[in-house]
Parts: C-alpha cells; sequence; structure tokens
C-alpha cells in the first residue's frame, strides 16, 4: 500500500525558501505546514498564505497537513480561543489546498480529578469536530505527552469520536517517553490509527534523547512492518526533534537533543533524518 510522507520542515528551516530547500534535497514532495517565516499557522495571515503557495507551486510541493497547536491549552483556557484557530485553518484551507489539521487534547495544569479533566476534554473534541464538519476540515488528534490523550487508555476513549472528520495519530516516541510499552499500544490501536509521527527517542540515564527514526526504543520498525503487512496506508509525519531548533523549542518538546546532532545545522540534522526514515520505509516494505 502506498502512503504519503510528509515533514515538519520548519526543524530544517525558518523561511519558506529553507524549507522547499530541505524538501527538494530530500525528494519530499509534502511538507506539514507548522510556521513559516517565522508565523504560526493558526496565525498566518491569508495574504502571506497566498504568497507562499505560489513559491510551494513553483516548487511542486504540497502541504499535506497543517501543524497546528490546537488543543494544547488548559481545560481552563477559553475554548472559543481554539474555535477561532479552526476557523482561521478553514479559510487558508482552499489557499493552500490542505483540509487536515493536527491537533491536541487540553492539559490540566490545575490537577482536576481525571473524570473532569477526561469529561472537559471530551466535550471540547466534540465541539471542535462539529466545528471541522462545517468547514469539511479533519482533525488529526496527537498522543502527545501531558494531555489528556497522553496515555494508550485516554487514547481509547478518545477514539470514540473517529469519523470522516475526526481521526487518531500514532506517536511513536511521545508513548516511549511516557513509559508505556509503545508495541502494546499499537495492536491496542492498530485499527483505529489514521496516521503516524515519525519521530525516536533513546533513554540515557534519567532521560530521553532524541535518535533517528528506528534507532530508538519506540519500536518503530517493528510496528511499521506490522502496519505494512496489514495493509495500512495514510499519512506519515517525520518530526525529527534531533536539535531543538526555534520551530522545536516551540513545540515545548519533551527529551533531550541527540549529541550527535546538536552543533549540526538544522537543515542538515533534518536531511539526515529524512534519509532515515525514507530508508526504513523502504525496508518494511511501506512505499511513501
Amino acid at each position: 500500500m502506498t502512503s504519503t510522507l510528509s515533514a515538519f520542515t520548519d526543524e530544517a528551516g525558518r523561511t519558506c525558501e529553507e524549507q522547499i530547500a530541505s524538501c527538494q534535497r530530500a525528494g519530499l514532495k509534502f511538507m506539514d505546514l507548522r510556521s513559516v517565516d517565522g508565523i504560526g499557522v493558526t496565525a498566518l495571515p491569508v495574504e502571506h498564505a497566498q504568497v507562499v503557495r505560489g513559491k510551494l507551486d513553483a516548487a511542486g510541493i504540497g502541504v499535506h497537513m497543517f501543524g497546528s497547536p490546537i488543543g494544547k491549552i488548559d481545560i481552563a483556557d477559553p475554548l472559543e480561543t481554539d474555535l477561532q484557530k479552526l476557523r482561521h485553518l478553514a479559510t487558508l484551507a482552499p489557499i493552500l489546498g490542505c483540509r487536515a489539521v493536527r491537533m491536541f487534547s487540553y492539559y490540566n495544569k490545575n490537577k482536576s480529578p481525571l473524570a473532569v479533566w477526561k469529561s472537559e476534554s471530551m466535550e471540547r473534541l466534540s465541539r471542535l469536530r462539529a466545528e471541522a464538519e462545517r468547514h469539511d476540515l479533519i482533525l488529526f488528534h496527537e498522543n502527545e505527552r501531558h494531555i489528556f490523550g497522553d496515555a494508550c487508555a485516554n487514547v481509547e476513549e478518545i477514539a470514540g469520536l473517529r469519523n470522516d472528520h475526526f481521526k487518531l495519530i500514532f506517536d511513536f516516541d511521545n508513548y516511549n517517553q511516557g513509559g508505556e510499552d509503545v508495541w502494546a499500544n499499537w495492536l491496542t490501536l492498530k485499527d483505529q490509527t489514521d496516521a503516524f509521527h515519525l519521530k525516536d527517542s533513546q533513554q540515557i540515564g534519567g532521560s530521553y534523547q532524541h535518535t533517528l527514526v528506528g534507532e530508538g526504543s519506540g519500536q518503530v520498525k517493528r510496528i511499521l512492518a506490522d502496519a505494512a503487512g496489514r495493509g495500512w496506508s495514510g499519512p506519515l509525519t517525520l518530526e525529527p526533534h534531533l536539535a531543538h531548533s526555534e520551530a522545536v523549542l516551540a513545540t515545548g518538546p519533551s527529551g533531550e537533543t541527540n549529541a550527535s546532532f546538536r552543533d549540526m545545522p538544522p537543515a542538515e540534522s533534518f536531511h539526515r533524518a529524512a534519509v532515515a526514515a525514507q530508508s526504513l520505509l523502504a525496508e518494511v516494505g511501506m512505499s511513501a
């Protein structure tokens, strides 16, 4: 089965030109647009988006998913903030030729009881899904650290929302750094996984250090091989996090930079990550 490989190219460079160059060097035809020219995608002005689209078209590169921060606020924060971001992405969707939106399921900074956290998060996700349906967008939930949808058990709850406008991303590394059995999580979620984030790490001492995908303890190769054997297809997004670039730091990342890549220019570490990901996908029989 054929899947689509894209990448968070803001980890390679800040400007649109740098991101295009990183795609061309790695042979990537798609990017996940998280920030460009220093502007987060949910704040990207329409006029700027039109300029970006022109540059991408000239380079033969498409936007596969919006890397939005929607859902990466607290359950006590106003939901309207996220609804406005989603509506803005609906405005950008026809300009940038993209309907898919990466999102999250809310922090619990005041440590409310789990039942309250679950109820508030699920209600917010339901309202976001309804808004996405109104604008013909597709939400992709990522199992980020410290949000409600962090642990597999909570992602199972969120999976009840899956439909044509709400999908699930399986991020190997976030489960790995959360101390869960990533393979067991895959067996639980294999029939509800709509996309993968290609990110990996290895525990060294008391912390996790990001690695090239497939070289960490996230069970990436084993899981992708199993997915390929099952005929899985869908979005595959490279998110290296090898160096704490401006873009990575803006995400509030977990884990340490890789000592082998720390002093390397972001464009170079990104390229090595892209080559490693492409090699791994070919090895497991998952063309992209």
